[in-house]
């Protein structure tokens, strides 16, 4: 591979970790949706009151 070539390869992996990340960090700043948080919720509840059962 020329050297060239190398930094083609790099500039484009770069590129795709920028996108990766700016995708992530969107994502992340969405708010959960409620659907999510009632079953969060739920699972809460379920594993509190298995833990006071003990």
């Amino acid at each position: 591979m020329s050297h060239s070539d190398d930094d083609n390869r790099q500039r484009f992996e770069a590129m795709i970790d920028d996108n990766l990340k700016r995708l992530y960090s969107d994502l992340v700043q969405e708010e959960l949706p409620d659907r999510f948080k009632d079953l969060l919720s739920q699972l809460k509840d379920q594993d509190t009151s298995a833990s006071s059962k003990k």
